[in-house]
């Protein structure tokens, strides 16, 4: 790219290294991107708010700036989902009624951003409260660059929009039931949820009861690896191959009465077959998922809401919202949530890998393809409950037990959308679970970006 072509579509290792060797300005970088952004995103609306003018500002900082040689995000240029607070801007919240006050003070997360040389472009779009697993608001949706007709899920929706069409090589998102990986899935790139207490999680009133982590999303295993080392305050790791493991193989669903759909059952055998090509066991390990579980995490995911509503205006907020908000208030007026119960499931997660003698699980990502497109936020409640859980319902559980687990993709869907699987590991695997996802990427490499 030094040959004066664009950098726009660049991994975010590919742009901090030239920057860093001189091949290129932080300007010049943050200049392709926002011409790039400029192009694409009126159809797909991935980005709430674009900091033209404040990102070129701060590229020109980086390229000021004397040990360029110890910024491992150097003139990387990075998109933050809109719920999360970016100095300067409101926190938006999926909807102009979910709209916080302008922060003074960058999150944790974004300030590690900033310090690793990375320049904020903008904020994401995300459904109201970050609710749904698609992402739209009253007025648009916003789109998935595969097919401008389906979703690219949510809640982290336009981080995974904007970095599968090449707008960004890294977009930080966050997941309390699968608001990183749903969108990784839906998108075709690598996302990771952290376990708990590894990556700084405080977002809102507790980060739904601590279900929230934040991570990031890419079109690269060793972008993943940098941009979770980056936000979890560690040194840029180093991917060692993993020993030989024996790894579960689930495709039963969490939810009764979903199954996954025949591409996504095949998601599972591909990937089956990438770990027996890259040495490792598989074995047929099926959790237990106990119907007070799922109960649980309903009970939860509605007093989230309630408790996050206090601080709004709830008459201006969505029908969707509002229904759920009530939900949420009696299932917390009745003592439907405690922490007592969470724990529970994550010691039965943790000991599902020793009764079962494997090392990590995989499962399918999705259950069936992205939905359509469509303005959910004018819809009814059942009708968006129902489309949330119908395709995605194997990610909420790993956030309930607080284990890392990572979203990997593996081929195509015949409708030409991508395809993924979900791997968890047990507490302090995120490493582990990257390596397995390299090991994936190096055997089977999928089209990082979709065009068209």
């Amino acid at each position: 790219m030094s040959d004066g072509t664009s950098w726009a579509g660049a991994t975010a290792k590919q742009i901090s290294r030239g920057v860093r060797r001189g091949d290129v300005s932080a300007a010049q970088v943050v200049a392709d991107t926002l011409e790039q952004i400029a192009i694409s995103d009126p159809t797909l609306d991935a980005f709430r708010v674009v900091r033209a003018g404040e990102a070129l500002a701060e590229a020109e900082k980086v390229d000021d700036q004397e040990d360029l040689a110890n910024l491992p995000l150097a003139g990387v240029p990075v998109a933050v989902k809109e719920n999360t607070a970016v100095a300067g801007l409101p926190t938006w919240g999926g909807s102009a009624a979910a709209r916080g006050p302008v922060a003074e003070v960058d999150h944790e997360v974004v300030r590690r951003l900033r310090g690793a040389g990375a320049v904020v472009v903008g904020v994401t779009r995300m459904p109201e409260m970050g609710l749904w697993a698609v992402t739209d608001d009253t007025d648009v949706p916003t789109r998935n660059p595969w097919d401008r007709d389906r979703t690219p899920g949510g809640s982290s929706g336009g981080s995974a929009a904007a970095v599968a069409a090449g707008l960004v090589p890294i977009a930080h998102g966050n997941d309390g039931l699968g608001s990183i990986r749903i969108p990784a899935a839906c998108c075709g790139l690598v996302g990771l949820k952290p376990g708990s207490g590894v990556v700084p999680a405080e977002l809102g009133i507790d980060g739904w009861f601590g279900l929230v982590e934040n991570g990031v999303l890419t079109t690269t295993v060793a972008d993943a690896v940098l941009g979770f080392s980056v936000l979890a305050g560690r040194e840029p790791a180093k991917l060692v191959e993993p020993p030989r493991l024996r790894v579960g193989i689930s495709t039963r669903s969490p939810v009764v009465g979903i199954q996954p759909d025949e591409p996504n059952r095949q998601a599972v055998v591909t990937a089956s077959k990438l770990l027996v090509e890259a040495g490792h066991d598989t074995v047929t390990a099926d959790p237990r998922y106990p119907t007070s579980l799922g109960l649980r995490v309903l009970a939860t995911w509605f007093a989230s809401a309630y408790r996050e509503s206090q601080q709004l205006d709830v008459s201006k907020l969505q029908p969707r919202t509002r229904r759920h908000i009530r939900l949420g208030k009696l299932a917390w007026k009745a003592g439907l949530v405690k922490q007592a119960h969470r724990d529970a499931w994550r010691a039965a997660s943790i000991k599902f890998f020793a009764d079962h003698d494997v090392d990590v699980l995989v499962t399918p990502a999705l259950a069936a393809a992205p939905p359509l497109a469509e303005q959910y936020a004018n819809g009814s409640w059942r009708q968006n409950m129902q489309v949330s859980m119908r395709y995605a319902p194997y990610a909420a559980p790993w956030n309930v037990a607080g284990l890392p687990a990572i979203v990997v993709p593996v081929g195509m869907r015949p409708d030409g959308l991508p395809l993924a699987v979900q791997i968890i590991g047990p507490p302090d695997s995120e490493l582990l679970l990257l390596a397995i996802a390299g090991q994936f990427e190096v055997r089977n490499p999928w089209q990082r970006h979709a065009f068209g």
